[in-house]
């Protein structure tokens, strides 16, 4: 995804300048270190800047002097080159060095629907796959299908991304341009007024089959638009290691994430937006649901934040951005609005799905439970017919 024609020049990139924050960050048990990390504005290097503010937290890099307010691509560039070249003494880094530029306004990744950690090459080159392994780092990411659900079957055999967006080209073009929205308007009764090209008596039986399986795959993107799922969001606060920082795919961005342990153990994402750089409280965004709608800001000790000015007070963290946007002059407040009744809609179909999907669980389970119980009552009967015996 997001794939660039051509690599920003250096020369151009020089007058970009990110600004610094300060933050304390360290393992449990051990004394919290201050850290320089980067911000970013609203159309920063997110790619670029989680690379960089992992290997800052983990030690890998130092921002020097103590007293720098910003760093360039130009500066922090050098400091991962030779963190490469110095850490890979004998394996070959030239990919992950020459796809650096690109790092700058995007990365080209295209993620499995089936694995966190499964990302397959896009647009020929591994380079930025090769990057973030040369580097340590784990790529992850939370777009994936549940199993259970009805449209598993179909997700598993497109696998990925890219795939699934040449399936449903490659159906439109079967159609005409004219792919249907759902199920009940593809199956439209015999001598309907239909274009004959697109007519559905006018397909073959495999042909139909592709349309039906181009209309799982489109709704399955429209729905998890945000590119994570609830089963996603599960899945990696299952496997995720407590204490390791992760780079997060998602919504076509890259975050930094970082698991916490204990009773109250949780997912976290490093906050970098620009607008928060001379508010210490808020260091991390708790990841509670798919789309940020329930997320909440904390500090660095991952206690909801007490912001010195109070002016976030209450709000969930998308609110608190979307104020300090506002604002700052970043984004419309009548663009905002629409924005937010868009995404309230979007989260209620959501979580009806998602409520429908446990009640179908629940359903099968019971079902499952009332055929064991069936079962071993036949085994019984049958056990006592048996024993018994005729005089």
């Amino acid at each position: 995804m997001s794939q660039l024609e051509t690599a920003p020049s250096v020369q151009s990139s020089q007058a970009e300048v990110w600004y610094l924050k300060n933050i304390f960050f360290g393992s449990p048990g051990e004394e919290k270190r201050p850290f320089k990390i980067i911000t970013q504005n609203f159309n920063g290097p997110c790619s670029f800047i989680a690379i960089c503010n992992i290997l800052i937290l983990r030690g890998d890099i130092h921002i020097l002097p103590p007293t720098r307010k910003t760093v360039s691509y130009e500066f922090l560039s050098q400091l991962v080159a030779e963190y490469l070249l110095t850490s890979a003494l004998d394996v070959d880094i030239s990919a992950a060095l020459s796809i650096m530029p690109y790092t700058q306004k995007g990365m080209d990744l295209n993620p499995l629907f089936t694995a966190a950690t499964s990302f397959r090459p896009s647009g020929g080159g591994t380079g930025e796959l090769d990057l973030f392994e040369k580097a340590g780092i784990q790529l992850v990411h939370g777009w994936l299908v549940d199993p259970e659900s009805e449209e598993a079957e179909v997700i598993q055999r497109v696998k990925d991304y890219d795939r699934a967006v040449e399936f449903i080209a490659e159906v439109d073009h079967l159609t005409h341009g004219k792919l249907v929205p759902d199920e009940s308007t593809f199956h439209e009764p015999a001598g309907s007024s239909s274009q004959p090209s697109t007519s559905p008596t006018n397909y073959t039986d495999g042909q139909r089959r592709k349309i039906e399986d181009a209309i799982i795959i489109r709704r399955f993107l429209q729905n998890t638009s945000s590119q994570l799922t609830y089963h996603g969001l599960f899945h990696l606060a299952q496997m995720l290691t407590p204490h390791t920082l992760y780079a997060l795919f998602r919504n076509s961005h890259l975050s930094v994430i970082y698991k916490t342990d204990g009773e109250d153990s949780a997912l976290y994402g490093l906050v970098t937006d620009q607008v928060f750089l001379n508010e210490p409280s808020i260091v991390w965004e708790r990841l509670e649901d798919v789309d940020g709608g329930s997320s909440t800001w904390v500090d660095v000790d991952f206690r909801q934040s007490n912001p010195a000015g109070g002016d976030f007070a209450g709000q969930t963290a998308e609110e608190a951005l979307a104020a300090a946007e506002i604002a700052a002059g970043i984004i419309d407040p009548a663009d905002h609005e629409l924005a937010r009744q868009l995404q309230a809609e979007e989260e209620q179909i959501a979580r009806h799905e998602h409520e429908r999907y446990l009640r179908a669980q629940h359903e099968r389970a019971a079902l499952h439970q009332a055929h064991q119980d069936d079962l071993e009552r036949k085994k019984v009967k049958k056990k006592k017919s048996r024993d018994c015996i005729i005089m």
